[in-house]
């Protein structure tokens, strides 16, 4: 725990200025990142029916709102703060306990979700060193969110019968009200696409291939601080942050450990699931287009000759990658893959340590670029109705 001090220490004062209960010794932490969210307390009925393992259990709910957050929400997050006193004071029990924080006016550039889940992970940090305790856990979650029976002993259980895992990924399915003009149709299609993403780059070799979904996974406190915390962007945090992690290494998927987050048409951030679906419902015959499965086989053709590259000149690595589609090549000329290469084997002493350094040049980042400059020319989009069933 030598680095998490200084880690800590890096961190802003105005954003710890109050500390987590410390009698509470709590072994894993959930962090809840909350702006206007009147239907937060499905979730935390949802954790207390779950079936909890035998340590001190926190709940932190971190209510958030920036220098121009709407007046609606800003009430809406005062009001559901009062309510979460109240509700601690009922339904804390020892080993069980619920706390909240409320942040308000935070700066414009950073306010969002992802702020607000740094403010609560940071204090996590902060808890476990105070209590000396390493192996602390800390699960992510939303406030729009329900959990599975098995919820929280499933990932305690994971994290206890493997010391060295980093990080869990939890599965998912949307919830859809009942009175939502929201098509069920859009929302099964987005999750289907998120499956295929998945399964598609898994197939081309990619090592970090999992879901970035930011109420669905749990880190080690001291990953966590390896890779430099959460940080402050206002939408895809989950995904910058989990990169960092994946390429820690020790990731296991809980496939029958599920979130139930509420499917909605939220233009709060500027991509995830709610652009998705207004894109979904957007297009003409209501089916969402998708990558087309041909770029990801392009991109398994260069996974696949990258362990030749070990030690290759750069001149034959350039001759070599002619062989793949002319879109796929313009993009690495574009983009420098044969320096890149170069700084590889420069870099590497053994074949590992080159595909290691490989996959930081050609990352999950870089893949989204190649897809987007590949389409809709020479690939075009296909249909996820068309795809689906055959990734």
């Amino acid at each position: 725990m030598k680095h998490w001090k200084p880690y800590t220490e890096r961190q802003k004062p105005e954003y710890n200025r109050i500390a987590l209960p410390a009698e509470v010794n709590a072994e894993v932490i959930v962090v809840i990142p909350c702006f206007n969210e009147p239907a937060l307390f499905d979730t935390l009925h949802s954790l207390r029916a779950t079936v909890r393992p035998n340590v001190n259990l926190l709940t932190v709910i971190v209510f958030n709102s920036g220098e121009q957050s709407d007046e609606k929400g800003v009430l809406q997050n005062r009001l559901s703060y009062e309510q979460t006193l109240l509700f601690a004071e009922k339904y804390n029990e020892p080993g069980f306990h619920f706390f909240s924080l409320l942040f308000e006016r935070l700066p414009r550039k950073h306010a969002g979700v992802g702020l607000a889940r740094k403010i609560g992970m940071d204090l996590a940090v902060t808890h476990f060193l105070h209590n000396n305790n390493p192996g602390g856990i800390i699960i992510s979650l939303d406030a729009d969110c329900t959990v599975s029976d098995h919820f929280l002993d499933s990932i305690y259980n994971a994290f206890s019968a493997d010391n060295s895992l980093n990080v869990t990924l939890h599965n998912f399915f949307h919830r859809v009200e009942m009175d939502d003009l929201l098509p069920v149709h859009a929302v099964r299609q987005y999750e289907d696409y998120i499956r295929y993403y998945r399964e598609m780059l898994r197939q081309t070799g990619f090592p970090y291939y999992y879901h970035t979904i930011g109420s669905a996974f749990a880190v080690a406190a001291d990953a966590y601080v390896r890779v430099g915390g959460m940080g402050r962007q206002q939408g895809g945090e989950d995904f910058y942050f989990l990169q960092k992690v994946f390429a820690l290494g020790n990731v296991k998927e809980l496939n029958d450990t599920f979130v139930y987050p509420m499917a909605r048409l939220s233009q709060r951030v500027p991509f995830g699931t709610g652009p998705a679906l207004q894109k979904i419902m957007e297009e003409p015959d209501g089916i969402m287009r998708v990558y087309s499965r041909k770029s990801f086989y392009e991109l398994k053709r260069l996974f696949g000759m990258k362990d030749s590259f070990f030690g290759m000149k750069s001149e034959d690595v350039n001759v070599m990658i002619t062989e793949l589609d002319s879109s796929l090549v313009d993009f690495l000329q574009m983009t420098g893959f044969i320096d890149e290469v170069a700084d590889c084997n420069r870099n590497s002493a053994s074949l590992a340590t080159f595909q290691k350094r490989f996959f930081q040049h050609f990352n999950a980042f870089r893949i989204i670029k190649y897809l987007n400059y590949s389409h809709p020319d020479p690939f075009l989009y296909e249909k996820i109705s068309n795809v689906v069933d055959k990734c």
